[in-house]
Protein backbone atom coordinates (compact mmCIF):
# COMPACT_ATOMS: atom_id res chain seq x y z
CA UNK A 1 0.00 0.00 0.00
CA UNK A 2 0.85 3.21 -0.45
CA UNK A 3 0.84 5.97 2.24
CA UNK A 4 -0.77 9.27 0.99
CA UNK A 5 -1.55 12.24 3.20
CA UNK A 6 -4.15 14.60 2.05
CA UNK A 7 -4.86 18.24 4.59
CA UNK A 8 -8.31 19.15 4.16
CA UNK A 9 -10.96 21.99 5.71
CA UNK A 10 -14.11 20.69 7.32
CA UNK A 11 -16.47 21.20 4.47
CA UNK A 12 -18.96 19.51 3.04
CA UNK A 13 -17.12 19.51 -0.66
CA UNK A 14 -14.21 17.35 1.16
CA UNK A 15 -16.86 14.59 0.61
CA UNK A 16 -14.74 12.86 -2.56
CA UNK A 17 -11.51 12.13 -0.04
CA UNK A 18 -13.64 11.14 3.08
CA UNK A 19 -15.43 8.80 0.37
CA UNK A 20 -12.30 7.48 -0.82
CA UNK A 21 -11.03 6.50 2.77
CA UNK A 22 -14.15 5.53 4.24
CA UNK A 23 -15.94 3.38 1.16
CA UNK A 24 -12.03 1.47 -0.02
CA UNK A 25 -12.10 3.68 -2.98
CA UNK A 26 -8.40 4.44 -1.78
CA UNK A 27 -7.41 0.99 -0.72
CA UNK A 28 -8.79 -0.76 -3.75
CA UNK A 29 -5.94 1.24 -5.39
CA UNK A 30 -3.43 0.62 -3.13
CA UNK A 31 -3.04 3.89 -1.55
CA UNK A 32 -3.22 4.14 2.61
CA UNK A 33 -4.96 7.49 3.10
CA UNK A 34 -4.43 9.35 5.70
CA UNK A 35 -6.79 12.74 5.97
CA UNK A 36 -5.35 15.41 8.07
CA UNK A 37 -7.84 18.10 8.91
CA UNK A 38 -6.81 21.84 9.19
CA UNK A 39 -8.87 24.69 10.37
CA UNK A 40 -7.76 27.59 7.99
CA UNK A 41 -6.32 27.70 4.15
CA UNK A 42 -3.60 29.18 5.24
CA UNK A 43 -2.23 26.48 7.29
CA UNK A 44 -3.50 24.07 4.57
CA UNK A 45 -1.35 25.90 2.13
CA UNK A 46 1.69 25.78 3.92
CA UNK A 47 1.30 22.03 4.92
CA UNK A 48 1.48 21.52 1.05
CA UNK A 49 4.01 23.63 -0.04
CA UNK A 50 6.85 22.88 3.02
CA UNK A 51 6.05 18.37 2.03
CA UNK A 52 3.83 17.93 5.21
CA UNK A 53 1.79 16.45 3.11
CA UNK A 54 1.49 15.65 -0.14
CA UNK A 55 -1.87 16.69 -1.28
CA UNK A 56 -4.67 19.26 -0.64
CA UNK A 57 -8.09 19.60 -1.28
CA UNK A 58 -7.89 23.58 -1.93
CA UNK A 59 -9.27 26.66 -2.83
CA UNK A 60 -9.00 27.04 -6.74
CA UNK A 61 -7.73 30.38 -6.96
CA UNK A 62 -4.82 30.04 -4.20
CA UNK A 63 -3.77 26.94 -5.96
CA UNK A 64 -3.18 29.28 -8.68
CA UNK A 65 -1.94 32.37 -6.59
CA UNK A 66 0.13 29.76 -4.90
CA UNK A 67 2.24 29.20 -8.60
CA UNK A 68 2.43 32.42 -9.38
CA UNK A 69 3.65 33.40 -5.98
CA UNK A 70 0.70 36.06 -4.77
CA UNK A 71 0.66 33.71 -1.16
CA UNK A 72 3.14 33.77 0.58
CA UNK A 73 6.06 30.88 -0.04
CA UNK A 74 5.94 30.65 -4.06
CA UNK A 75 5.92 26.96 -5.40
CA UNK A 76 4.55 25.22 -7.95
CA UNK A 77 1.46 23.91 -7.74
CA UNK A 78 -0.82 21.70 -10.13
CA UNK A 79 -4.36 20.50 -9.84
CA UNK A 80 -5.20 17.53 -11.99
CA UNK A 81 -8.71 17.25 -10.67
CA UNK A 82 -11.20 19.15 -9.31
CA UNK A 83 -13.07 18.12 -6.34
CA UNK A 84 -16.51 19.92 -7.05
CA UNK A 85 -18.14 22.78 -8.16
CA UNK A 86 -20.82 24.99 -6.56
CA UNK A 87 -21.52 24.59 -3.03
CA UNK A 88 -21.18 28.29 -1.60
CA UNK A 89 -23.89 30.63 0.29
CA UNK A 90 -23.55 34.16 1.01
CA UNK A 91 -25.47 35.16 4.07
CA UNK A 92 -25.81 38.74 5.49
CA UNK A 93 -27.48 39.01 8.76
CA UNK A 94 -31.13 39.52 9.21
CA UNK A 95 -31.10 43.44 9.63
CA UNK A 96 -28.94 44.15 6.11
CA UNK A 97 -31.07 41.43 4.41
CA UNK A 98 -34.62 43.18 5.76
CA UNK A 99 -33.45 45.98 2.87
CA UNK A 100 -33.20 43.04 0.30
CA UNK A 101 -36.03 41.35 -2.05
CA UNK A 102 -38.42 39.59 1.02
CA UNK A 103 -39.11 36.46 -1.06
CA UNK A 104 -35.97 34.32 -0.52
CA UNK A 105 -36.58 32.04 -4.19
CA UNK A 106 -37.05 35.19 -5.53
CA UNK A 107 -34.42 36.52 -4.06
CA UNK A 108 -31.83 33.59 -4.80
CA UNK A 109 -33.35 33.47 -8.15
CA UNK A 110 -32.36 36.61 -9.67
CA UNK A 111 -28.71 37.49 -8.42
CA UNK A 112 -28.74 40.74 -10.56
CA UNK A 113 -31.66 42.44 -9.54
CA UNK A 114 -30.10 40.81 -5.67
CA UNK A 115 -26.94 42.93 -6.17
CA UNK A 116 -28.40 46.00 -7.26
CA UNK A 117 -30.75 45.56 -3.90
CA UNK A 118 -27.43 44.78 -1.86
CA UNK A 119 -26.02 47.75 -2.90
CA UNK A 120 -29.28 49.52 -2.21
CA UNK A 121 -28.84 48.22 1.81
CA UNK A 122 -25.18 49.21 1.93
CA UNK A 123 -26.54 53.18 1.76
CA UNK A 124 -29.23 52.49 4.45
CA UNK A 125 -26.97 50.42 6.39
CA UNK A 126 -25.04 52.30 9.58
CA UNK A 127 -21.37 51.49 8.59
CA UNK A 128 -19.79 49.75 5.93
CA UNK A 129 -20.76 45.96 6.02
CA UNK A 130 -17.93 43.56 7.04
CA UNK A 131 -18.09 40.40 5.39
CA UNK A 132 -16.32 36.83 5.98
CA UNK A 133 -14.39 35.63 3.01
CA UNK A 134 -12.60 32.59 3.46
CA UNK A 135 -9.39 33.90 1.72
CA UNK A 136 -8.34 36.82 -0.21
CA UNK A 137 -7.54 34.27 -2.98
CA UNK A 138 -10.75 31.96 -3.20
CA UNK A 139 -13.18 31.53 -5.20
CA UNK A 140 -15.47 33.04 -2.79
CA UNK A 141 -13.73 36.06 -2.59
CA UNK A 142 -13.41 36.48 -6.80
CA UNK A 143 -17.56 35.76 -7.03
CA UNK A 144 -18.49 38.17 -4.28
CA UNK A 145 -16.22 41.05 -5.66
CA UNK A 146 -18.05 39.88 -9.29
CA UNK A 147 -21.66 40.13 -7.89
CA UNK A 148 -20.77 43.47 -5.98
CA UNK A 149 -19.31 45.10 -8.75
CA UNK A 150 -22.04 44.18 -11.10
CA UNK A 151 -24.10 46.51 -9.13
CA UNK A 152 -21.40 49.36 -9.33
CA UNK A 153 -20.27 48.24 -5.50
CA UNK A 154 -16.75 48.74 -5.32
CA UNK A 155 -15.37 46.03 -3.04
CA UNK A 156 -12.28 47.25 -1.67
CA UNK A 157 -14.03 50.91 -0.54
CA UNK A 158 -17.66 50.27 -0.29
CA UNK A 159 -17.78 47.40 2.16
CA UNK A 160 -14.84 45.81 4.44
CA UNK A 161 -13.75 42.12 3.24
CA UNK A 162 -12.50 40.23 6.12
CA UNK A 163 -10.40 36.92 6.23
CA UNK A 164 -12.06 33.96 8.84
CA UNK A 165 -11.43 30.26 8.57
CA UNK A 166 -14.58 28.74 7.53
CA UNK A 167 -15.55 27.30 10.64
CA UNK A 168 -15.20 30.43 12.83
CA UNK A 169 -17.83 32.48 10.66
CA UNK A 170 -21.01 31.63 12.46
CA UNK A 171 -19.03 32.73 15.87
CA UNK A 172 -17.75 35.53 14.56
CA UNK A 173 -21.72 36.24 13.54
CA UNK A 174 -22.99 35.22 16.96
CA UNK A 175 -20.22 37.84 18.15
CA UNK A 176 -21.32 40.60 15.40
CA UNK A 177 -17.24 40.99 14.16
CA UNK A 178 -18.80 40.70 10.34
CA UNK A 179 -22.33 41.19 9.13
CA UNK A 180 -22.28 37.96 6.64
CA UNK A 181 -20.24 35.61 5.17
CA UNK A 182 -19.34 33.62 1.99
CA UNK A 183 -18.17 30.34 2.63
CA UNK A 184 -18.55 26.42 1.90
CA UNK A 185 -21.41 24.64 3.35
CA UNK A 186 -22.59 23.86 5.45
CA UNK A 187 -21.81 26.89 7.68
CA UNK A 188 -23.84 29.32 5.65
CA UNK A 189 -26.37 26.87 6.64
CA UNK A 190 -25.35 26.77 10.15
CA UNK A 191 -25.97 30.35 10.33
CA UNK A 192 -29.36 30.71 9.20
CA UNK A 193 -30.12 27.70 11.58
CA UNK A 194 -28.88 29.83 14.27
CA UNK A 195 -31.47 32.50 13.26
CA UNK A 196 -28.10 34.67 12.52
CA UNK A 197 -28.49 35.31 8.82
CA UNK A 198 -30.60 34.82 5.90
CA UNK A 199 -29.40 33.82 2.60
CA UNK A 200 -28.70 36.34 -0.12
CA UNK A 201 -27.17 34.38 -3.26
CA UNK A 202 -25.88 30.92 -4.03
CA UNK A 203 -22.82 29.81 -6.41
CA UNK A 204 -24.85 27.92 -7.86
CA UNK A 205 -27.03 30.86 -9.47
CA UNK A 206 -23.61 33.10 -9.79
CA UNK A 207 -22.08 30.81 -11.69
CA UNK A 208 -23.43 27.73 -12.65
CA UNK A 209 -21.00 24.78 -12.32
CA UNK A 210 -18.51 27.44 -11.25
CA UNK A 211 -14.83 25.92 -10.34
CA UNK A 212 -14.34 25.56 -6.50
CA UNK A 213 -12.27 23.09 -5.09
CA UNK A 214 -9.48 21.07 -6.67
CA UNK A 215 -6.91 18.09 -5.77
CA UNK A 216 -3.40 20.35 -4.93
CA UNK A 217 -0.01 18.63 -5.43
CA UNK A 218 3.43 19.96 -5.42
CA UNK A 219 4.16 19.60 -9.19
CA UNK A 220 7.43 17.92 -8.64
CA UNK A 221 5.88 15.34 -6.32
CA UNK A 222 3.44 14.93 -9.06
CA UNK A 223 5.85 14.61 -11.31
CA UNK A 224 8.11 12.40 -9.59
CA UNK A 225 4.92 9.90 -9.08
CA UNK A 226 3.22 9.52 -11.37
CA UNK A 227 1.96 6.06 -10.74
CA UNK A 228 0.83 7.32 -7.26
CA UNK A 229 -1.12 10.23 -8.98
CA UNK A 230 -3.03 8.07 -11.61
CA UNK A 231 -4.44 5.39 -8.95
CA UNK A 232 -5.41 8.35 -6.17
CA UNK A 233 -7.18 10.29 -9.46
CA UNK A 234 -9.33 7.42 -9.88
CA UNK A 235 -10.11 6.52 -6.63
CA UNK A 236 -11.37 10.33 -6.56
CA UNK A 237 -13.34 10.17 -9.28
CA UNK A 238 -14.91 6.82 -8.27
CA UNK A 239 -15.92 8.53 -5.27
CA UNK A 240 -16.83 11.61 -6.33
CA UNK A 241 -19.48 9.39 -8.12
CA UNK A 242 -20.14 7.51 -5.14
CA UNK A 243 -20.97 10.92 -3.72
CA UNK A 244 -23.30 11.83 -6.72
CA UNK A 245 -26.01 9.20 -5.94
CA UNK A 246 -28.77 9.92 -4.43
CA UNK A 247 -29.36 6.84 -2.39
CA UNK A 248 -26.28 7.61 -0.83
CA UNK A 249 -26.93 11.27 0.43
CA UNK A 250 -27.96 9.91 3.88
CA UNK A 251 -24.94 8.22 4.40
CA UNK A 252 -22.99 10.35 3.06
CA UNK A 253 -24.24 13.08 5.22
CA UNK A 254 -23.55 11.40 8.47
CA UNK A 255 -20.13 10.39 6.96
CA UNK A 256 -19.40 13.94 7.14
CA UNK A 257 -21.07 14.77 10.18
CA UNK A 258 -18.51 12.84 12.48
CA UNK A 259 -16.16 14.88 14.39
CA UNK A 260 -13.22 13.73 12.34
CA UNK A 261 -14.55 15.81 9.31
CA UNK A 262 -17.16 18.23 9.18
CA UNK A 263 -18.44 18.11 12.89
CA UNK A 264 -21.92 19.25 11.74
CA UNK A 265 -25.85 17.70 12.19
CA UNK A 266 -26.00 15.53 9.11
CA UNK A 267 -29.39 17.16 8.21
CA UNK A 268 -27.74 20.44 7.75
CA UNK A 269 -24.73 18.87 5.67
CA UNK A 270 -27.73 16.83 3.57
CA UNK A 271 -29.30 20.46 2.45
CA UNK A 272 -26.35 21.38 0.16
CA UNK A 273 -25.99 17.68 -1.23
CA UNK A 274 -29.81 17.71 -2.01
CA UNK A 275 -29.93 21.24 -3.25
CA UNK A 276 -32.43 22.00 -0.70
CA UNK A 277 -31.38 25.14 0.43
CA UNK A 278 -33.50 26.66 3.73
CA UNK A 279 -32.74 30.58 3.06
CA UNK A 280 -34.54 32.18 6.09
CA UNK A 281 -34.98 30.04 9.41
CA UNK A 282 -38.34 28.31 9.31
CA UNK A 283 -38.98 28.91 6.12
CA UNK A 284 -39.76 25.92 3.54
CA UNK A 285 -36.21 25.36 1.60
CA UNK A 286 -35.98 26.58 -2.07
CA UNK A 287 -34.81 23.95 -4.50
CA UNK A 288 -31.41 24.50 -6.26
CA UNK A 289 -30.71 21.05 -7.66
CA UNK A 290 -27.52 21.58 -8.98
CA UNK A 291 -26.19 23.31 -5.76
CA UNK A 292 -23.11 20.88 -5.02
CA UNK A 293 -21.82 18.83 -7.63
CA UNK A 294 -18.96 16.55 -7.45
CA UNK A 295 -19.00 14.00 -10.39
CA UNK A 296 -22.00 14.50 -13.09
CA UNK A 297 -21.12 15.92 -16.21
CA UNK A 298 -17.46 15.49 -16.02
CA UNK A 299 -17.04 17.58 -13.15
CA UNK A 300 -13.80 16.62 -11.99
CA UNK A 301 -11.97 17.58 -15.34
CA UNK A 302 -9.85 20.57 -14.94
CA UNK A 303 -10.96 22.75 -17.46
CA UNK A 304 -7.61 25.43 -18.06
CA UNK A 305 -9.94 27.81 -19.20
CA UNK A 306 -11.60 27.87 -16.01
CA UNK A 307 -8.06 28.53 -14.22
CA UNK A 308 -7.71 31.39 -16.84
CA UNK A 309 -11.09 33.10 -15.35
CA UNK A 310 -9.50 32.62 -12.22
CA UNK A 311 -5.99 34.88 -13.77
CA UNK A 312 -8.83 37.01 -15.21
CA UNK A 313 -10.10 38.36 -12.14
CA UNK A 314 -6.79 38.39 -10.54
CA UNK A 315 -5.76 40.89 -13.21
CA UNK A 316 -9.32 42.34 -12.95
CA UNK A 317 -8.40 43.23 -9.03
CA UNK A 318 -5.29 44.24 -9.47
CA UNK A 319 -3.97 41.45 -7.61
CA UNK A 320 -1.44 40.89 -10.29
CA UNK A 321 0.48 42.38 -13.35
CA UNK A 322 -0.83 41.35 -16.45
CA UNK A 323 1.69 39.20 -18.90
CA UNK A 324 2.01 36.26 -21.22
CA UNK A 325 4.36 34.64 -18.34
CA UNK A 326 1.77 34.96 -15.30
CA UNK A 327 -1.16 33.77 -17.95
CA UNK A 328 0.97 30.83 -19.38
CA UNK A 329 1.70 29.59 -15.62
CA UNK A 330 -2.00 30.34 -14.47
CA UNK A 331 -3.31 27.88 -17.21
CA UNK A 332 -0.85 25.12 -16.46
CA UNK A 333 -2.00 24.85 -12.98
CA UNK A 334 -5.20 22.95 -14.50
CA UNK A 335 -3.55 19.89 -15.59
CA UNK A 336 -6.22 17.91 -18.19
CA UNK A 337 -3.59 15.83 -19.40
CA UNK A 338 -2.51 14.48 -15.89
CA UNK A 339 -6.36 13.23 -15.42
CA UNK A 340 -6.91 12.25 -19.07
CA UNK A 341 -3.90 9.45 -18.75
CA UNK A 342 -5.16 8.38 -15.05
CA UNK A 343 -8.60 7.60 -16.57
CA UNK A 344 -7.66 6.50 -19.98
CA UNK A 345 -8.36 2.97 -18.84
CA UNK A 346 -11.58 3.55 -16.52
CA UNK A 347 -15.02 3.78 -18.49
CA UNK A 348 -15.34 7.65 -16.79
CA UNK A 349 -15.93 10.04 -19.93
CA UNK A 350 -13.90 12.64 -20.64
CA UNK A 351 -13.73 16.27 -22.84
CA UNK A 352 -11.46 16.00 -25.57
CA UNK A 353 -10.63 19.62 -25.42
CA UNK A 354 -9.20 21.28 -22.89
CA UNK A 355 -10.44 24.57 -23.34
CA UNK A 356 -13.92 26.33 -23.37
CA UNK A 357 -15.97 29.63 -23.71
CA UNK A 358 -17.17 29.46 -20.41
CA UNK A 359 -20.78 30.69 -19.38
CA UNK A 360 -21.96 30.12 -23.19
CA UNK A 361 -24.31 27.34 -22.10
CA UNK A 362 -27.68 28.07 -21.33
CA UNK A 363 -29.11 24.42 -21.85
CA UNK A 364 -27.65 21.31 -21.13
CA UNK A 365 -25.17 20.17 -24.47
CA UNK A 366 -23.93 16.68 -25.03
CA UNK A 367 -20.44 17.48 -26.48
CA UNK A 368 -18.80 14.02 -28.28
CA UNK A 369 -16.26 12.45 -26.30
CA UNK A 370 -13.30 9.92 -26.79
CA UNK A 371 -15.27 7.47 -24.94
CA UNK A 372 -19.25 8.59 -25.95
CA UNK A 373 -20.33 11.22 -24.80
CA UNK A 374 -21.03 13.63 -22.23
CA UNK A 375 -23.41 16.61 -21.37
CA UNK A 376 -22.13 19.58 -20.29
CA UNK A 377 -24.93 21.19 -17.63
CA UNK A 378 -25.47 24.86 -17.85
CA UNK A 379 -22.71 27.57 -16.75
CA UNK A 380 -24.06 30.72 -17.46
CA UNK A 381 -22.54 33.75 -15.72
CA UNK A 382 -25.32 35.44 -13.61
CA UNK A 383 -24.96 38.67 -15.84
CA UNK A 384 -25.13 36.90 -18.79
CA UNK A 385 -21.31 37.10 -19.78
CA UNK A 386 -18.82 34.94 -21.96
CA UNK A 387 -15.05 34.50 -21.00
CA UNK A 388 -13.21 33.23 -24.26
CA UNK A 389 -9.94 31.96 -22.64
CA UNK A 390 -8.25 32.96 -26.32
CA UNK A 391 -9.56 36.50 -25.49
CA UNK A 392 -8.61 37.76 -21.96
CA UNK A 393 -7.93 41.82 -23.00
CA UNK A 394 -11.62 42.01 -24.57
CA UNK A 395 -13.48 40.33 -22.01
CA UNK A 396 -11.54 42.66 -18.89
CA UNK A 397 -12.37 45.60 -20.97
CA UNK A 398 -16.04 45.42 -21.02
CA UNK A 399 -16.18 45.62 -17.32
CA UNK A 400 -16.90 49.06 -16.10
CA UNK A 401 -15.27 48.76 -12.74
CA UNK A 402 -11.67 49.98 -13.93
CA UNK A 403 -9.02 47.95 -13.41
Amino acid sequence: MTPIRIAFLGLTDAAPLVVALEKGFAEAEGIALELLRDTSWATLRDRLVYGQVQAAHMLAPLAVAVTLGLSQQPCALSAPCKLNVNGNLLVMNPDFAAALEPDAAARLGDPLATAHDFANAIGLYHRKPIIGVVHRFSSHALILRYFLASAGVDPDRDVVLRVLPPSLMVEAMRAREIDGFTAGEPWGSSAIEAGLAEAVAASERLWQRGVEKVLALRTDWMEDNADTVDRLLRALVAAASWCDDPANREELARLLSHPAYVDQPHDLIERALSGHIVARRGEPPVDLPDFLLFAREATPFPWRSQALWIYSQFVRWRMVESSADAQARAAAVFRPDIYRRALASSEAPMPGASMKVEGALAQPLAIGAPKGAITLGPDRFFDGRMFDPDRIEDYLEGFEVPR
